[in-house]
């Protein structure tokens, strides 16, 4: 009788299995295609992958005709977003490697934007030489300061090692959407 209970049970096993197999869905094996991966990447557009807040302080000097000079000194708070477009993306520059592992050519990072922070932007001191008190203030001087802020700001950004900071943060990006999709490597290369 045992014989005979152990044949039945196997029998039973085995039939739940089969028909575990027939109404499972089969498993998918994620396939790469180049074409998808591209418009995927492409989405992300201006990809800002860093944000640095800078202040800086300007002082501007404007001399006056016939003598004297006008002074100005301005604090600056902007922040500083730099990243990866990636909407210029081609085809050539997203490619099966081999099957799981994608190549991509990564454009170079750069400032996307600078955004001044009106708020904490002012002019902290103003001057006009006191021996010429009939000369008006220059209404353009403060703008001419805020030009001269923008730029030194962004240089900042430039040495602190922003563009360095936006290309690792854009290839961590990037590496991750590919991953989700189901890619095993993905392989980054400069434009060229």
């Amino acid at each position: 009788m045992k014989p005979q209970l152990s044949l039945l049970l196997s029998l039973l096993l085995f039939a739940s299995a089969a028909i575990l197999f027939w109404r499972t869905p089969a498993r998918l094996t994620p396939t790469a295609d180049p074409p998808a991966m591209l418009r995927e990447i492409q989405r992300l557009n201006e990809l800002v992958s860093v944000k640095y807040s800078i202040q800086k302080v300007v002082g501007f000097e404007e001399q006056k005709q016939p003598v004297g000079t006008e002074k100005l000194l301005l604090i600056v708070q902007a922040k500083v977003l730099a990243g990866v477009d990636l909407s210029g993306l081609t085809a050539q520059q997203v490619a099966l490697a081999k099957p799981g592992e994608v190549l991509v050519q990564l454009p170079p990072a750069k400032i996307l934007h600078v955004v001044v922070d009106e708020k904490a932007t002012k002019v902290w001191d103003r001057q006009i030489t006191w021996w010429t008190p009939w000369v008006p203030y220059n209404q353009d001087l403060e703008r001419q300061a805020r030009i001269a802020a923008l730029d030194s700001i962004k240089a900042s950004a430039l040495e602190m090692g922003i563009l360095t900071d936006a290309e690792a943060n854009a290839r961590i990006a990037i590496r991750r959407l590919l991953e989700a999709a189901g890619i095993a490597r993905v392989t980054f290369t400069p434009v060229t």
